[in-house]
């Protein structure tokens, strides 16, 4: 029996999939409120993009209450590697090096970023 396909969610799905990540367990009005702070969307437009994704495998639904709480089904880390190795692949030509030097090129890493991608080089020159 082969793994399961991994199924990319769209960006949509990706801010859902961060609360529900931030919050272990979360209900959709928990997700609609914190998708409201920052853009205008309907809480509708939340069930039915939850319903969705709990279709595709991304979330899994608990229907045991009367209000359904969700939790991811897929890890925030292998979800990170998935859509990294793509653009690494598409954007890059297939060279984390230009990845990192263009992220560290155009963005200000704070002392401890820099503490840890120093102890990553290390490692990787062991």
């Amino acid at each position: 029996m082969s793994a399961p396909k991994y199924v990319k969610p769209t960006e949509s799905e990706l801010e859902i999939l961060r609360v529900i990540w931030d919050k272990g367990l979360a209900s959709v009005r928990d997700v609609h409120e914190e998708l409201s702070k920052t853009k205008d969307v309907g809480y509708t437009t939340t069930l039915k993009l939850m319903q969705i994704m709990n279709e595709k495998g991304l979330v899994k639904r608990d229907k045991s209450s009367r209000a359904h709480y969700y939790t991811a089904a897929v890890s925030r880390e292998k979800t990170q590697k998935h859509l990294l190795g793509k653009m690494i692949d598409g954007l890059f030509g297939g060279s984390p090096g230009q990845l990192v030097l263009q992220a560290l090129g155009n963005y200000k890493a704070s002392e401890t970023e820099i503490a840890e991608i120093q102890q990553l080089l290390d490692n990787l020159k062991k």
